[in-house]
């Protein structure tokens, strides 16, 4: 049986939404081994006059732990 652990991080892109996912589970990474997928929590974005400057997400990381 595999013991499984959430973590919740916040994480941004001035590119995309999908680039600062990408950017979560990549920082996650240095330091969490056996990343098993990652779940979208909530997305928001800043805004400077008509033009969205900043991608926010809020995700669940699930890693396994070594027993």
């Amino acid at each position: 049986m595999a013991v499984m652990k959430v973590l919740e991080i916040m994480a941004n892109s001035e590119k995309s939404w999908e680039d600062a996912v990408k950017n979560a589970v990549k920082t996650a990474a240095k330091s969490v081994k056996n990343i098993k997928s990652v779940y979208v929590k909530d997305q928001t974005a800043n805004i400077e006059g008509d033009n969205i400057t900043d991608y926010r997400v809020i995700v669940k990381i699930t890693f396994q732990v070594d027993a």
